[in-house]
């Protein structure tokens, strides 16, 4: 048995077992007999930063175990849910090079920590896919809106025909990719970021207009990449080929299910392109955080469609009787959930499950929440795969982090 980690992020990893195994040796004679080895797994790193919040290298969870018993440390939680550990005390950073890769998609993305010979952290992050409906459902009811007979006269020129932008679902999909470099590196000090590289040229030509956003992969990479450069680090950029290359040479494979929460999905290709650059051999650790952003209605006011009596039920904002929406808090009869919407008569608030984000109650209470944390994201590790057994077997149970919307009344 490998060891044994818990689900959520809330807790260190335990100690890994060892593991025993039978093992044939030769003596000088030429005869065979068995000898007991043991297999260790090395385990997860756990993020480490100073009193000040300055980063340092990561160590191991028997390390952070050390330190909370002595009073040293305490633990701290970023907005990817992300446990760290805070040193009490200032200590000068000696840190060696650490090497983010980040792997784009549509629907999900890789994203992996390599150091120069160990692994940090592996993570598979949903992208964010909910800004195109909801700027075409914003159109539709401004144009409402307008239609009607009260509408003033307009108070400035926000006509947007003559100036430089980038459409709003490609800004959204790729500053969330810098959001989470930006997180990763408020806890672990990096150094140097691989993004792969799509190819997507321009045509050249005067006076086309579709030529600004002819690409909207084109014009995010490139967005991405000045946003990266502004955090201090250095961007390197690998094309796909070299991706499949790079592969080859660590002997690792890629699965072709690309939904499939595993190290071989989107963090393998994160983890070559980063190791390219550390000068890591071979992955220390495959271990896999699954990431879910939450999504808030922060400008939304009420309803979008009017109940009886043509009342707009007011609908949105980002907290709930002083607690801010995607809060984790801990409840003595629903446990481990979050914070969403809440009645203003009853002075009630929405609770949901951490994990799928189902609504618990619309009953809860203020007084009976412990408030452990804030986050923007949920994370959760995924269990580690067993091997197969002849004859037995299945596909291991993913995490479900389902949903993103924290704001239901």
């Amino acid at each position: 048995m490998l060891g044994r980690h818990p689900n959520l992020s809330l807790f260190l990893p335990r100690r890994s077992r060892r593991t025993s195994c039978l093992c044939l040796y030769c003596n000088h004679e030429g005869s065979y007999h068995p000898s007991l080895t043991r297999r260790r797994e090395i385990p997860l790193r756990i993020p480490v930063v100073d009193t000040r919040g300055v980063p340092l290298m990561p160590c191991t969870p028997a390390k952070a175990r050390h330190l909370f018993k002595s009073g040293k440390a305490k633990p701290k939680r970023n907005k990817l849910g992300l446990f760290s550990v805070q040193l009490t005390y200032e200590q000068e950073p000696d840190n060696q090079q650490l090497v983010a890769g980040v792997d784009p998609g549509s629907k999900f993305e890789g994203y992996s920590v390599v150091g120069t010979k160990e692994t940090v952290l592996n993570l598979m992050v949903e992208a964010p896919d909910h800004v195109k409906d909801a700027v075409e459902t914003r159109r539709t009811m401004r144009r409402a809106r307008r239609y009607r007979k009260w509408r003033r006269p307009k108070r400035f020129d926000n006509r947007l025909t003559h100036k430089k932008r980038i459409p709003p679902s490609t800004r959204s999909r790729w500053e969330a990719k810098a959001r989470v470099v930006a997180q990763l590196k408020s806890i672990v000090p990096l150094t140097d970021v691989v993004v792969e590289d799509v190819c997507a040229e321009l045509r050249q030509g005067k006076g086309r207009k579709w030529n600004g956003s002819f690409s909207p992969v084109q014009v995010g990479k490139e967005h991405l990449s000045k946003l990266l450069e502004k955090m201090g680090l250095n961007v390197h950029l690998c094309r796909g080929y070299q991706t499949k290359e790079l592969r080859d040479k660590y002997g690792l494979k890629k699965t072709k299910s690309k939904s499939k929460q595993s190290f071989d999905s989107h963090a393998v290709d994160a983890w070559v392109m980063a190791a390219s650059i550390s000068g890591a051999e071979q992955p220390t650790c495959t271990r896999l955080w699954y990431i879910v952003g939450a999504q808030f209605h922060r400008r939304q006011i009420h309803r979008l469609q009017a109940s009886k009596g043509g009342e707009r039920k007011p609908y949105g904002t980002t907290r709930s009787l002083g607690l801010k929406r995607g809060t984790i808090v801990k409840h003595p009869k629903y446990g481990l959930c979050t914070v969403g919407g809440f009645d203003r008569k009853k002075c009630t608030m929405s609770l949901h499950a951490y994990r799928t984000n189902k609504r618990l109650t619309q009953g809860g209470h203020v007084k009976d929440c412990r408030v452990l944390a804030w986050v923007a994201f949920r994370s959760c590790l995924v269990a580690k795969e067993q091997e197969k057994r002849k004859g037995k077997g299945g596909h291991p149970s993913q995490v479900t982090l389902k949903g993103r919307p924290v704001s239901s009344p």
